[in-house]
C-alpha cells in the first residue's frame, strides 16, 4: 500500500499555528507569574501546581513520541508478546508511590529545588551530590537525545517527508525554548496540558480508524497464525525474564528522573500529587495499550517491513486513514499535532530539568557558590542551550532505533535510586554506602554496555547495576555506621515533622 501524503501544505500551516499557539499561550498565562530571579518560581512554578496540571504534566510527559512512534514498531516486531509493554507504564506509578508521597513532604519542609537538593541535605557530601547530579544529567542528556530523535521521525513520517526531519527538530526547539525562558515550570506545565489533551483525542482516534480500515483483532490474530506465528505464540521464558527487568528499570527509573521529581516538588500538596498519580495509573490503557494494538494491525496491513521501515509505521497508519475521508483527514492532522505535542511536552520538560541541574547544583554548588539566584536561572539557560546544541548535532544521525536509545538511559540513571529509595526511609544509609554504590552500579552497567553485553540471562545490565548498588550501600553502611550525630542529623532530615 502506498503512502499517501496527506499532510502537505496543510500540516505545515497547521504544525506552525499550533506551534505558536503553544508558544504564545504559555508566554501569557506564566510570564507575569514566574520571577526569573527566584529559583523555585522559575523550575518548580512556585510550588503551587494544581491536580489539572499536575495530571497533564505528568502524563504528557511520560507518554512521550517515544510511546506513539516508537512503541508501535516495536509490537509490529514483537508481536503480542509486546503486550507486557503496557503494565510497564503501570509500574512507573508504583515507582512513584515507593516514594513521591514522602519526598513531597520533606521538600516542602526543605525548599528543594532539584533532585540533588535532596542528596546534599539527606548525606551532607559534596562527592555523592556531584556524582549524583552527573548520573541524572547523563540520563537526560540522554532522553532528550531520544525526543529529539522522535520529533524528526514524527515531523518526517507524519508529512512523508514534506518537512524534512532535520528542520522540524530546529523550528519546534526554538519555539519551547522562547516559551520555556518566559515562563519556565509553570509555562511547561500548560503546554503539556494542551499537548496531552490533543494527544488522548488522536491516539483514540487512530486506535478505533484503525480496526474500521485494517480489520480487527480477531482477523488480524488468524492473519499472523498463519504467516508469522512466532509473533502470536508463547514467547520463551528468557523474554518474560527481560520484560520483568524491564519492569525494574522503568519503574524505578522513570520515577527517578529529575523533571520528574521536581513535578513531586512541584505539587500544590501531597494531596493533589496522590490524586493526580491515582488518575495516571489508568494511563497505560489509554495510550499504551492502543498503540499496542495499532503496531498488531498494522502486521497484516503491512507486511514484511524490515526494521528500518517499520520505525515510520504510525506515519504510514495515519496517511492510508487519512485518504479516505474528510473527516479522518482532520482526525489525524488532531493525531500529527498530539503527537508533536507529546514529544515537545517531554522535551522542554527535560530541557528544564537539565538547566536546573546546571544552575543550581553545578554553577550553584562547584563553580560560584554565592552566586545570585538570578545569575544561577540565566546561567542554566546558556549552557542549557548549549547542550542541545550539541545533541541535535547527534541527533542529525542518530546511533540506534528510538526504543534502544529508551533503553540505555535508565542504565546508568537507576543507580541514584537507593539515595532515594533507601535515604528516604533508614537513617542508618551513610554516604560512603551510598557514593561506592552509585560508583560500583553505573561501572557494571556501563561496562556491560560498552561491552555489546546489553542483558545477562534476560536482565538488563542497569538492573544488575542496581543490585550490586543497593547491596554495597546496606552493606557498607552496616559494616562501617555513621557516627550517633550523624544518624541523629539525618532522622530530622527525615522526619516528617516541621
Amino acid at each position: 500500500m502506498n503512502e499517501v501524503k496527506f499532510i502537505g501544505w496543510h500540516g505545515i500551516i497547521v504544525l506552525v499555528l499550533y506551534a505558536v499557539f503553544i508558544m504564545g499561550t504559555c508566554i501569557y498565562l506564566s510570564a507575569r507569574q514566574t520571577r526569573k530571579d527566584n529559583l523555585k518560581s522559575f523550575y518548580l512554578g512556585g510550588g503551587g501546581l494544581g491536580t489539572l496540571l499536575l495530571f497533564f504534566t505528568l502524563y504528557a510527559t511520560q507518554y512521550s513520541g517515544n510511546t506513539v512512534v516508537g512503541y508501535a514498531p516495536k509490537a509490529y516486531r514483537a508481536g503480542y508478546s509486546y503486550f507486557q509493554s503496557i503494565p510497564f507504564f503501570i509500574m512507573v506509578i508504583v515507582g512513584y508511590l515507593l516514594f513521591a508521597p514522602r519526598l513531597h513532604v520533606l521538600a516542602k519542609k526543605h525548599s528543594f529545588v532539584t533532585p540533588a537538593d535532596w542528596l546534599q541535605k539527606r548525606f551532607d557530601s559534596k562527592a555523592v551530590t556531584l556524582l549524583g547530579t552527573l548520573l541524572m544529567a547523563y540520563g537526560l542528556s540522554n532522553y532528550l537525545l531520544e525526543q529529539l530523535v522522535a520529533m524528526g521521525h514524527a515531523i518526517s513520517g507524519l508529512t512523508a517527508g514534506v518537512i524534512p526531519y532535520f528542520y522540524g527538530i530546529i523550528f519546534l526547539v526554538i519555539i519551547m525554548f522562547i516559551y520555556e525562558w518566559m515562563g519556565g515550570m509553570k509555562a511547561v506545565a500548560i503546554a503539556d496540558t494542551i499537548n496531552g489533551i490533543a494527544l488522548m483525542i488522536g491516539v483514540i482516534s487512530l486506535m478505533f480508524l484503525s480496526l474500521k480500515y485494517f480489520g480487527n483483532l480477531g482477523e488480524t490474530a488468524r492473519y499472523i497464525a498463519e504467516t508469522v506465528p512466532a509473533k502470536i505464540g508463547v514467547p520463551p521464558m528468557s523474554t518474560s525474564i527481560n520484560w520483568i527487568s524491564i519492569y525494574i528499570l522503568v519503574g524505578v527509573g522513570a520515577a527517578v528522573y529529575p523533571h520528574a521529581i521536581q513535578r513531586i516538588y512541584a505539587a500544590k500538596s501531597e494531596r493533589v500529587l496522590k490524586k493526580s498519580l491515582s488518575r495516571m495509573a489508568w494511563m497505560p490503557f489509554i495510550t499504551s495499550g492502543m498503540v499496542f494494538i495499532i503496531g498488531i494491525l498494522g502486521i497484516k496491513a503491512f507486511p514484511g517491513l524490515e526494521k528500518a521501515e517499520s520505525e515510520k509505521l504510525i506515519g504510514m497508519v495515519a496517511n492510508v486513514i487519512a485518504s479516505r475521508s474528510a473527516l479522518n483527514y482532520w482526525m489525524m492532522m488532531i493525531l500529527y499535532t498530539g503527537i508533536i505535542g507529546a514529544i515537545m511536552s517531554t522535551t522542554d520538560s527535560v530541557i528544564l530539568a537539565l538547566s536546573s541541574l546546571i544552575s543550581n547544583d553545578i554553577y550553584g554548588r562547584f563553580v560560584k557558590p554565592d552566586a545570585k539566584e538570578k545569575d544561577k536561572v540565566l546561567w542554566g539557560k546558556v549552557v542549557g542551550i548549549c547542550i542541545v546544541l550539541v545533541l541535535l548535532i547527534i541527533a542529525w544521525k542518530p546511533p540506534a532505533t528510538l526504543y534502544e536509545i529508551f533503553v540505555l538511559k535508565f542504565e546508568i540513571l537507576i543507580q541514584v535510586a537507593p539515595a532515594f529509595l533507601l535515604g528516604l526511609y533508614w537513617k542508618k544509609l551513610n554516604k560512603t554506602g551510598v557514593l561506592l554504590g552509585m560508583i560500583a552500579g553505573a561501572i557494571v552497567a556501563s561496562g556491560m554496555t560498552f561491552a555489546g553485553v546489553k542483558t545477562l540471562y534476560g536482565i538488563h545490565g542497569g538492573v544488575i547495576g542496581l543490585a550490586v548498588n543497593m547491596a554495597i550501600c546496606i552493606l557498607i553502611s552496616l559494616a562501617v555506621p555513621s557516627s550517633k550525630a550523624e544518624e541523629e542529623k539525618a532522622e530530622k532530615v527525615i522526619s516528617l515533622n516541621a
